[in-house]
C-alpha cells in the first residue's frame, strides 16, 4: 500500500464503491477498497477509514465496560479522599503521641509535597512506558505501602516518610483518573468529571467520623488498618477491570477512539517539552496550587483553630467532617448553577462569597456559627477542582492532555502540603489564629490566578 492515497467521497463526489467489495474489517481501521467512477473504467483500490465504533462491542457491552472502568476509577478517588480527610483530626492526637509542636508536625505535610511532585514528575514518563492501568495499580500500592507503616504508630520519622509514599501514590491515581475522565468525548464527560471529584469528596466526608473516633482510643492508629483495606480493595479492582491497559485500549473497549497527533504535532519534541511550552498548563497549575492548598488547610487545620481559638472539645473533629461533606455536595448539587453561569464565571461567584465567609469565621467568635460557615465554604469550593480539569480538557492539545492534566493536578495536590506547612510555621509563631487571614489572603490570590487562565485553545508558544 505504498502508493495508496486516502480519499473520501466528499472530496471527490463522482466516486462510487463496489459494495461487493467492502471489507468486514474492525471499523476505523483504514480498509482497502475497490471503487470505480461514472466513466466506467478499471477499479482503483484505495483506502477508507469509517468512524463506527471499533471493535464489535455491543451499545450494551461498550456501556457496562465504560462503565466499570469509571467505577473503578472513582474508588481510587475515594481512598485519595479518605486519606485526606482523616488528617485533620487526628492531627491534635499525633502532637500528643510524639510529643511535637506545630512546626515539626508539618513535617508530614512537607514529606507528602515532595511524594506528590515526584509522582507529578514521574507521571508522564510512567503513563508512556507503562499505561494507564500499571499506573493506576503502582500509585494503588504506594498508598498501601503508606498505610502499613502508619498501623504501628511507627517512629516518628517513618511515619513522616510514609506520608511521601501517600504522595507519590496519590499523585498517579489522581493523574490518571482525571486525564481518563477529561479525555472521554461522551456528553456526559462534565457530570462524570463532577461525580469522580464528589466520590473524592465522599471519601474525605467519611473518613473523618471514623478517624475522630479512632483519635480518642489508645491504638488511634488501628485507624490506619481500615483504609489499608480500602486500599487493597482498590488494587484488586484496578487490575479486574482494567487489566494493566493503557488508556487507549481503555477507550476503545467503550467505543471512543483516541485522538493521535499528526506528524506536524509529534515533530515539535517529546511531551515534557511540548507540556511546559503551554503556558495555559502553568497557570492552571499555580491555580490548583492555591486552591487545593486552602482545601487542605481548612481540613487540615480548622478543627485546631475552633479547639484553640474558638474553645471547642473533642467533637470539634466533626467540623472536618462538615467541611469535605460540603465539597461532595457542592460537586453535584452545583452542577445546574455551573451549566447556567458558565464554568470560567461561576468559579469566581464561588470564590467571592468564600471568602465572605471566611470573614465571618475570622470576625464573629462563634464556635457554631464558624462550623456552619466552614461546612458552606466547602459547598462553594467543591465544583472548583472539577470545573479546573473540564477547563483544562477544552484548552490543552488532546494528545497532551493527559500528561499536562496529570502534572498540573499533581502539582496542585503537592500544595496540599505546602500550604499547610506554612501554616503550622506561622502558627508556632503567631498562633493558629493567623489561619484566618491567611486563608483569605490566598482565596484573593486564588481569584486573581483564575482572571489569567486562557478561555481558549491556544497554540504552543
Amino acid at each position: 500500500m505504498s502508493d495508496l492515497e486516502v480519499i473520501t467521497l466528499r472530496t471527490f463526489p463522482s466516486l462510487r464503491l463496489d459494495p461487493a467489495a467492502l471489507p468486514h474489517d474492525p471499523p476505523n481501521i483504514i480498509s482497502e477498497v475497490n471503487v470505480s467512477d461514472l466513466t466506467g473504467r478499471p477499479a482503483t483500490k484505495i483506502a477508507v477509514a469509517t468512524n463506527d465504533p471499533p471493535f464489535n462491542e455491543s451499545p450494551r457491552e461498550a456501556r457496562v465496560k465504560a462503565n466499570a472502568q469509571f467505577a473503578a476509577l472513582c474508588w481510587s478517588l475515594f481512598l485519595l479522599g479518605w486519606n485526606d480527610g482523616c488528617t485533620g483530626p487526628l492531627l491534635p492526637r499525633i502532637q500528643s503521641v510524639y510529643h511535637v509542636g506545630f512546626a515539626v508536625v508539618s513535617l508530614i505535610f512537607v514529606s507528602g509535597t515532595l511524594g506528590y511532585v515526584c509522582g507529578a514528575a514521574a507521571n508522564v514518563f510512567l503513563t508512556d512506558r507503562l499505561g494507564l492501568g500499571k499506573v493506576m495499580v503502582l500509585g494503588s500500592v504506594a498508598s498501601a505501602i503508606a498505610f502499613a507503616l502508619e498501623t504501628s504508630a511507627p517512629p516518628f520519622p517513618v511515619f513522616v516518610i510514609a506520608f511521601a509514599f501517600h504522595g507519590f501514590g496519590g499523585a498517579l491515581q489522581d493523574a490518571g483518573a482525571n486525564g481518563y475522565v477529561a479525555s472521554l468525548s461522551s456528553k456526559d464527560a462534565a457530570t462524570k468529571m463532577g461525580i469522580l471529584h464528589a466520590v473524592y469528596g465522599l471519601g474525605a466526608f467519611v473518613s473523618p467520623l471514623i478517624a475522630t473516633q479512632f483519635s480518642q482510643l489508645h491504638r488511634w492508629s488501628f485507624h490506619y488498618l481500615t483504609s489499608l483495606g480500602i486500599a487493597t480493595i482498590n488494587i484488586a479492582v484496578l487490575i479486574v477491570v482494567l487489566r494493566f491497559k493503557t488508556q487507549e485500549e481503555c477507550l476503545l473497549e467503550i467505543g471512543q477512539v483516541p485522538s493521535e497527533p499528526s506528524a506536524a504535532q509529534t515533530s515539535q519534541g517529546n511531551k515534557y517539552k511540548q507540556i511546559f511550552r503551554l503556558s495555559a498548563v502553568h497557570y492552571l497549575a499555580l491555580f490548583l496550587t492555591v486552591y487545593v492548598g486552602i482545601e487542605f488547610t481548612i481540613g487540615g487545620w480548622i478543627v485546631t483553630y475552633l479547639q484553640d481559638v474558638r474553645h471547642g472539645g473533642p467533637s470539634s473533629g466533626y467540623v472536618s467532617f462538615g467541611f469535605f461533606g460540603g465539597l461532595t455536595v457542592g460537586r453535584i448539587a452545583l452542577l445546574w448553577l455551573n451549566k447556567k453561569v458558565g464554568e470560567r464565571r461561576v468559579i469566581f461567584l464561588y470564590a467571592f462569597l468564600a471568602i465572605g465567609l471566611e470573614l465571618v469565621i475570622w470576625l464573629v467568635p462563634s464556635l457554631i456559627g464558624g462550623a456552619v460557615a466552614v461546612s458552606v465554604i466547602g459547598v462553594l469550593l467543591g465544583p472548583v477542582f472539577p470545573i479546573a480539569m473540564n477547563h483544562s480538557g477544552r484548552i490543552l492539545p488532546p494528545w497532551l492532555l493527559t500528561g499536562a492534566i496529570g502534572w498540573i493536578a499533581g502539582f496542585g495536590q503537592a500544595s496540599s502540603a505546602v500550604l499547610p506547612f506554612l501554616t503550622g510555621l506561622l502558627a508556632s509563631r503567631e498562633g493558629i489564629k493567623s489561619l484566618q487571614p491567611l486563608l483569605v489572603a490566598m482565596m484573593g490570590v486564588m481569584t486573581i490566578l483564575w482572571a489569567l487562565v486562557p478561555g481558549e485553545p491556544r497554540r504552543l508558544d
